[in-house]
Parts: C-alpha cells; sequence; structure tokens
C-alpha cells in the first residue's frame, strides 16, 4: 500500500477522533466551570449566629435574597 492510500483511510478517522476528544474537553470544561449555587445551609446561619432571614426575603430562609445574601452567594463563587 502507497502512502498516499493510507493517509486516505486514515484521514477521515484521525479527523473523527480529534473532533470527539475535542467534544469530550468542552463538555468536561462546561461541567467544571459551570455556575454552582452558593451552599448556605440552616447549619450556617447557627455557625454565624445569624437568621436565615439576613440573607433571604423571606424570614423562613428560602426563595429570594437580600443583597447581604447575593454578596454572600457572590462570595461563594
Amino acid at each position: 500500500m502507497a502512502h498516499t492510500q493510507v493517509s486516505r483511510i486514515f484521514k477521515p478517522a484521525a479527523i473523527a477522533i480529534s473532533t470527539f476528544a475535542a467534544a469530550v474537553a468542552m463538555f468536561g470544561a462546561a461541567l467544571t466551570f459551570a455556575p454552582q449555587r452558593a451552599a448556605a445551609t440552616p447549619a450556617y446561619a447557627q455557625q454565624t449566629g445569624k437568621a436565615c432571614g439576613s440573607c433571604h426575603v423571606s424570614k423562613s430562609g428560602s426563595g429570594a435574597l437580600t443583597a447581604a445574601g447575593k454578596a454572600f452567594q457572590k462570595s461563594r463563587k
């Protein structure tokens, strides 16, 4: 088999493998650098002595965040 025949056979496979590897790398990067939610829990409120309502609009500690809650969330990224 001549060199040109071999390169014609393997070139499409090499392109497919390279494309797949690039797609896997981009997917991995997207998972790694995707924004994550802040991990505040009632334990955080207990540790700091603050009520849940100091970070959340709802005094029960769920839902929308206050300015302080948004600042905490940004600090966790």
